[in-house]
């Protein structure tokens, strides 16, 4: 039963690391220090492009920007 366990996470692991792969396009919000905090993740760019117009209309003083961000895996010791 605890090898039925470690199975079943182990299948879930790969899809959840390729669903976040899939939403590369990000809007991030500036802050100081050259320092980014995404706000939303999308899998296309002009599905981004058009949030972040959106955005931009709503707060026009906030800061932001569309990027790509390749997700890298963090290697756990």
């Amino acid at each position: 039963m605890a090898q039925e366990m470690n199975n079943s996470h182990l299948e879930q692991n790969p899809e959840k690391t390729y669903k976040k792969r899939l939403n590369s396009w990000a809007i991030a919000r500036l802050l100081p220090d050259m320092k980014r905090e995404i706000v939303a993740r999308f899998r296309s760019r002009s599905d981004a492009d058009g949030h972040l117009q959106l955005l931009l209309r709503v707060t026009p003083e906030a800061n932001l920007m569309l990027i790509f961000d390749c997700q890298q895996e963090e290697v756990v010791a």
